[in-house]
């Protein structure tokens, strides 16, 4: 089957995706995107967490021919250009980023976080958080780097 969507602000196509074939290889494998990472397969650790039509989905969950016709944006897609998104670089800069696999994963659902609440209680931090797993961090220093990212934007409106 065919699947064609907007990846990134960029029409693609995917030829030959065969019916059980995830959003998460289509856009690993055949796109060569490889921000969303590859862990459980289960949708139970968050590290392929993407936006599809707008909402955190796991990618890993999602068969490729359910995003056909949609707009998906991964964690690639928040930079623009060589400019990283302010939570990318708060993550840097806090420290916030070890062995770099959960970390796509917490960045898109820590951004869909702040586009929805400006300035997040560290309750609602980790409630969204919830579903990303982390075995380097302690989870601390991504607190820390969501909390710096909803100050600076906050102080940049």
């Amino acid at each position: 089957m065919r699947v064609s969507f907007v990846v990134n602000g960029r029409e693609e196509t995917a030829d030959d995706v065969w019916e059980g074939e995830s959003l998460l290889y289509v856009l690993r494998e055949r796109l060569g995107l490889p921000g969303s990472k590859n862990a459980c397969e289960q949708g139970e650790c968050g590290s392929c967490t993407v936006y599809l039509d707008g909402a955190p989905v796991c990618a890993c969950l999602v068969a490729a021919g359910q995003a056909d016709g949609c707009q998906v944006r991964t964690v690639e897609g928040l930079a623009e250009g060589d400019r990283l998104d302010p939570l990318q670089e708060a993550f840097v800069e806090c420290g916030a980023v070890q062995c770099g696999f959960c970390t796509p994963g917490l960045i898109v659902q820590a951004h869909d976080l702040l586009e929805r609440v400006a300035r997040p209680s560290d309750a609602e931090i980790r409630e969204a958080l919830a579903g990303n797993l982390c075995r380097c961090t302690g989870y601390e220093k991504i607190l820390d780097a969501v909390r710096l990212a909803a100050t600076r934007k906050a102080e940049s409106r």
